[in-house]
């Protein structure tokens, strides 16, 4: 193995090779494997890029387009955790900017507010945090909302946020509103990888947890509480016809 690839052991490169083999075209492993690589170094590295390049048979210009595309791979280190703070138009109206720009000054050191993608303590240590703008976390009944490690926290204020990350900084895990228990950034890259335990207890604890809020069902209560219903579909719809060009 090249000193490039030197912080992935075998048994990241077995995992990897894994990934490609449940596809038809290997390079169809690239976006999970992106996230194997920052379940290692919390980050996509050049080294990072190279290793998905070599197991892949790409181009490092070709997994690098990938890379620089998505925001979910990040370019530097992350911290323990990753609060992406929702500052889309309904959230941001509703206090999501006002809960950034809290965050930031409370995280931040010397006067100067922590930025987009910046940490407060040494990435990847205990305690440690990154926090970032977030486009529409896809939760505007729960608004204004937020995510550690993309699990949920929802109907979130300047002050709860600041409680929240106080709490992840001396090493608590709060749990989230929706979805599953808290983890560290690291430990849901290898999940969003889709490595998770074999143990089916250890991996109903990993992953179960609310899924739905009652906001998120008021309509549908409302609906059956007074009996409206959508009309019935026909079974044989014709498609349209379409203009011959």
């Amino acid at each position: 193995m090249s000193a490039q690839q030197e912080p992935f052991d075998a048994d990241i490169v077995a995992k990897a090779r894994e990934l490609a083999d449940r596809y038809p075209q290997s390079r169809s492993a690239l976006l999970p494997m992106l996230h194997l690589v920052q379940s290692v170094q919390g980050y996509v590295s050049q080294e990072g890029i190279a290793f998905c390049a070599e197991q892949l048979g790409l181009s490092e210009a070709e997994v690098s387009a990938v890379a620089t595309f998505y925001t979910m791979y990040k370019r530097k280190p992350c911290g323990e955790h990753l609060v992406s703070v929702c500052t889309n138009t309904l959230c941001a109206a509703l206090g999501g900017d006002a809960i950034y720009r809290k965050l930031g000054e409370h995280l931040g050191e010397d006067g100067k507010p922590l930025g987009h993608e910046e940490t407060a303590g040494t990435p990847g240590e205990r305690g440690s945090v990154t926090i970032e703008h977030a486009e529409c976390l896809a939760a505007c009944d729960l608004a204004p909302v937020l995510q550690v490690n993309y699990e949920y926290y929802d109907n979130q204020t300047p002050e709860s946020a600041v409680e929240l990350v106080d709490a992840l900084r001396r090493g608590e895990k709060p749990a989230p509103t929706r979805g599953a228990p808290l983890s560290d950034f690291k430990s849901v890259e290898r999940q969003l990888a889709g490595f998770f335990p074999e143990e089916e207890d250890v991996f109903r604890a990993d992953v179960d947890g609310p899924s739905q809020a009652v906001e998120t069902l008021r309509g549908a209560q409302l609906a059956a509480d007074r009996g409206w219903t959508a009309p019935a579909m026909a079974d044989n719809v014709p498609l349209p016809e379409l203009e011959a060009k």
